[in-house]
């Protein structure tokens, strides 16, 4: 894909899951080109695996996956993943790191994540919430759609956990409700719009 004139005008998808998550990314970035122009966050809520998946998701996608680093630039055709113990921000055109702003209970990374891209991001933004427990991400996703993006959960009972799509769909601000692989479509077919 030819770069475009303006850095931040292309989609972000930020994936955000938790148990069962690793099923849902691989079966999601198998089926995902690698030159769509979309850069791909995928934010896990569970913390203490979240330093593996930079290792692991490489066999499942030609796109380079990296661990976000602070002041990493955001780019099209790219895999992040969120580091254990930190929130994650976007300021210009970058990522930032920020000390956990939840450390104990649940976390809400997902939620505070999506909440930056709609504040500091031009260009489309897709959340999608997979597999988890808990229902981090779900206070946000009104807030994607007031600013123009799109929202997909997991089909629950495509999910090994339930809990966090089924969250995600109660807050009445879900686009779509696919499976791994049918969201991948869906993808697609917004990158190939924008």
């Amino acid at each position: 894909m030819e770069d475009k004139s303006s850095p931040k005008d292309f989609p972000v998808v930020c994936v955000g899951g938790s148990a069962g998550g690793l099923d849902a990314f691989t079966r999601l970035l198998q089926n995902l080109p690698a030159d769509m122009g979309v850069a791909i966050v995928i934010v896990n809520h569970a913390r203490e695996i979240a330093t593996q998946l930079h290792k692991i998701l490489p066999r499942f996608t030609k796109m380079p996956v990296e661990l976000i680093t602070e002041r990493l630039d955001i780019k099209p055709n790219h895999v992040f993943i969120i580091p254990e113990q930190r929130d994650l921000h976007v300021q210009d055109d970058e990522f930032r790191l920020k000390p956990i702003s939840k450390p104990r209970g649940w976390p809400d990374v997902i939620t505070v994540f999506l909440r930056s891209l709609t504040e500091n991001w031009e260009g489309k933004l897709i959340a999608v919430i997979v597999s988890g427990y808990d229902g981090d991400g779900a206070n946000a996703l009104c807030e994607i759609k007031e600013v123009g993006g799109i929202t997909i959960a997991q089909k629950p009972d495509t999910a090994t956990q339930p809990d966090m799509p089924k969250t995600a769909i109660a807050s009445g601000c879900i686009d779509f409700i696919l499976s791994p692989e049918e969201i991948a479509k869906e993808i697609i077919r917004i990158a190939a719009r924008e």
